[in-house]
């Protein structure tokens, strides 16, 4: 569109005006101009005339600026909207032009038909035989014979666009356009992919119109969005925004300085007290590490996955509320109301052609961005280990209803949790403390316990500090009550957002963008050195007999991980290489996480070797107790424990272990045990 408004402003403009019209007339001149570059074929016959699909692209915003502010003054003009693709049909026929046969007198007669969802309507009468001798029998009313054989075709398909998640106003649902793409456009875009679409805005009968409301149809038109043109996004970084000279100077600048890292953590929540721990690792999944795509074309994920596990009122929902303000792309879903296929994928059927569609979920929705579970504890198991393939492999895999695919999740989760029994028990195992399964676990590479500690100058350091952050709130509510409502929607979108929380989520983008750095060899080998000793001790650990296996497992997993935090550490400098000291960052802040919660609460090497001996008898009761498939109420399988002659805290020790090893499983929120496995 660039070149036309250089070559033409007032051709552009009435390509922008009536799109329908001049675009086919450049359709026609490309063919021409095509048939006269080519060469006669040797026999001296003329070369054959093709068909040309012209592609409009505009790097510049014209019309509304999102499809919220499509009206109807923008039907049959040319438009530019944004979004992502959340929903792909299957490519199908659309005919051109539809050869007729009248069956009187046999005559034929090609009809167009309207691009888009656009029909063709047919003449009741044939007026072929105008001709023929005075007195003959004219054709009969409605003669006509569709000839499939001798249509035109061309491939179309239909795109579901939805708003991204970061430009829905608060408290909005996200608005949703049907798209039309044809021919070359057709099976290049899936679900969960960002584009720029420059389409025809246009409108079309439902076919799904009752008898009774034909009347108010003729009138009422769905619209949708003719598309000529789309660019997809080819980096899973969000929207390709575009930095000034003077903002790059900045950001270098800001990174060379010696407390660029201490900068970052404190505009991490900064209404939030203390948890000093937590907001460096929120700033490393915001940043995240390096995407790498090994020779096999196997990938290793860069992205950082964080869980909040604790008691409650210790602001984890806060972190998780700041992350998807500040994250360059980011959805928030709680546990509770979130199924399988609302965190990955579901097909859909159309409810007017009755074909299967997909249509992604929130992972698929947040690619290139962060997804924020609260309440990670109260999502039902089969739904938990729907997202394993998304959280390591960042990849969705779909076989339902003959629809095969692989889509991209490449987000990193921010997920907060509470105990099972409510708050975090200091006299009860980490096993009994955490009680999700060790192949979600290892899925994480910082896992924290947030726990609410009983101190008094803590308390009054808290108190103090959320009693001024509700003063400045009050005050900023002040001024804004002069206002009017237009004002105030004014000033909240741009006065009163923070300044350091926009550089920082600037700041973001451009390091996610530009920056993936490497490991040097001296990291590597610090790296390696304590992942090994590591394993080393906790192998030794077991061997003695001291203490079970952790409940957080130590996997090659935790080892990436560690590489991933240090690129991460590196990337928030814009650095290219992650150095030792970054290694060392990165091992302090594993070990203050991970290997804490790993060892907090009571310890088995607690246990006498007598206790463990009950503990083994105690699970074995249990399985006498629980056949494979069966489901007993927890409460009523302890107290029969208790009555055989079992301590209740061997035998619920032995309970939390089989939930562990997934021999046990919770079912009906929590209050029901079901054998799963031998």
């Amino acid at each position: 569109m660039e070149h036309m408004q250089q070559f033409d402003k007032d051709l552009a403009e009435c390509l922008i005006e009536r799109p329908s019209e001049y675009l086919e007339q450049l359709e026609l001149a490309a063919a021409d101009v095509l048939a006269a570059s080519r060469h006669r074929e040797d026999n001296g016959e003329e070369p054959e005339r093709t068909p040309v699909q012209v592609l409009l692209y505009s790097d510049s915003q014209f019309g509304p600026s999102t499809m919220r502010n499509l009206t109807s003054e923008n039907v049959t003009k040319l438009v530019r909207v944004s979004g992502i693709v959340i929903g792909a049909s299957k490519a199908k026929a659309k005919a051109t032009a539809i050869c007729v046969r009248c069956k009187d007198c046999l005559g034929v007669m090609f009809c167009p038909c309207k691009p888009g969802f656009g029909g063709v309507q047919l003449p009741r009468t044939c007026h072929l035989a105008n001709n023929v001798e005075p007195g003959a029998k004219p054709c009969s009313l409605d003669p006509w014979v569709v000839q499939p054989e001798k249509s035109q075709y061309i491939d179309q398909q239909t795109l579901k666009l939805q708003e991204a998640p970061e430009s829905v106003p608060s408290g909005e649902t996200p608005r949703s356009l049907t798209v039309a793409v044809d021919r070359a456009l057709v099976q290049r875009i899936s679900p969960g992919t960002r584009v720029t679409m420059v389409g025809i805005y246009s409108i079309f009968t439902s076919q799904d119109s009752k008898a009774g409301s034909k009347a108010a149809s003729v009138a009422v038109r769905n619209p949708y969005l003719r598309c000529v043109g789309l660019e997809a996004e080819s980096n899973a970084s969000g929207y390709d925004e575009t930095f000034s000279a003077e903002e790059e100077a900045e950001f270098r600048a800001f990174a060379q300085r010696e407390d660029c890292l201490e900068q970052i953590f404190a505009r991490v929540a900064p209404a939030i007290f203390g948890h000093d721990d937590v907001k460096r690792a929120v700033a490393c999944l915001l940043f995240g590490g390096g995407r790498k795509s090994l020779p096999d074309a196997s990938r290793l994920r860069g992205d950082v996955n964080v869980l909040l596990l604790g008691d409650p009122s210790t602001a984890k929902s806060q972190f998780l509320k700041f992350v998807e303000r500040t994250a360059p792309v980011a959805v928030y879903t709680s546990g509770k109301g979130s199924s399988a296929a609302g965190l990955t994928a579901s097909v859909i059927r159309d409810a007017q052609s009755g074909e299967f569609y997909l249509e992604g979920g929130a992972m698929v929705l947040a690619d290139g961005g962060v997804v924020c579970i609260d309440e990670f504890d109260k999502m039902r198991p089969e739904d938990r280990v729907a997202i394993h393939e998304a959280m390591e492999q960042q990849t969705i895999s779909i076989a339902k209803a003959g629809i095969t695919t692989v889509l991209n999740a490449r987000a990193a989760v921010l997920a907060a949790a509470n105990p099972p029994s409510g708050r975090y028990d200091d006299l009860a195992s980490a096993s009994e403390n955490i009680e999700l399964q060790t192949t979600i676990l290892s899925r994480f590479d910082l896992i924290f316990i947030v726990k609410d500690p009983r101190n008094y100058e803590r308390d009054v350091q808290i108190a103090s500090h959320v009693i001024n952050v509700h003063k400045e709130a009050r005050e900023a509510e002040a001024i804004d009550g002069t206002m009017d409502d237009a004002a105030m929607g004014m000033l909240s979108d741009e006065s009163r957002r923070d300044p350091k929380q926009d550089f920082l989520k600037r700041y973001v983008t451009y390091a996610r963008r530009n920056i993936s750095p490497r490991l040097t060899a001296r990291a590597a080998d610090l790296l390696e050195g304590r992942y090994v000793q590591l394993r080393s001790r906790i192998r030794s650990r077991i061997a003695r007999r001291d203490e079970d296996a952790p409940a957080v497992p130590i996997t090659v997993r935790q080892l990436e991980a560690l590489v991933r935090i240090a690129e991460s550490l590196a990337k928030m400098q814009l650095r290219r290489e992650v150095t030792e000291e970054h290694a060392i960052m990165a091992w302090e802040l594993f070990h203050q996480s991970t290997m804490q919660a790993a060892e907090a609460g009571v310890h088995t090497a607690a246990l006498s070797s007598e206790q463990r001996e009950e503990v083994i008898l105690a699970e074995e009761a249990l399985r006498q107790r629980l056949a494979v498939g069966a489901a007993r109420g927890e409460r009523l399988l302890l107290d029969e424990m208790v009555r055989t002659g079992f301590d209740p805290r061997v035998a619920k020790r032995a309970m939390v272990s089989m939930i562990q090893r997934g021999e046990l499983e919770h079912r009906g929120a929590r209050k029901l045990v079901v054998r799963t496995s031998a």
